[in-house]
């Protein structure tokens, strides 16, 4: 018995360790653009409200997400969320040229949404 237990515990326990080693870290607006370097590439999820948002029928469009931290840029393959959503999003940070030491240019890829 000692041993069917642990036969079904260990699959178990192994698919839980992978299921949250796959999840993003949920950070704010405002680390991501004090640090860009530090999440330039990674997945990051991030919580918001769209301030404004372009779309383009059968291409995709942009998004801009506000968390009260800070303000990104948001690119989509799928449509836009409207104005003033409540959005959850996770994708990877990308970023243009720093002038200034202020980065232009800095937008997160969408992966996955959640419109609240």
């Amino acid at each position: 018995m000692l041993t069917r237990r642990r036969l079904f515990l260990l699959p178990a326990l192994l698919v839980a360790v992978l299921g949250l080693s796959a999840c993003p870290s949920q950070t704010n607006i405002g680390k991501i653009t004090a640090d860009p370097d530090r999440y330039m590439d990674k997945e990051v999820g991030i919580v918001g409200r769209v301030t404004d948002s372009y779309g383009v029928p059968f291409v995709g469009g942009a998004y801009e997400l506000d968390d009260g931290t800070g303000r990104i840029w948001v690119i989509t393959e799928r449509g836009t969320p409207s104005r003033g959503a409540r959005v959850g999003v996770k994708g990877r940070i990308y970023s243009g040229p720093t002038i200034k030491g202020r980065n232009i240019g800095m937008a997160l890829r969408e992966e996955d949404r959640r419109v609240k």
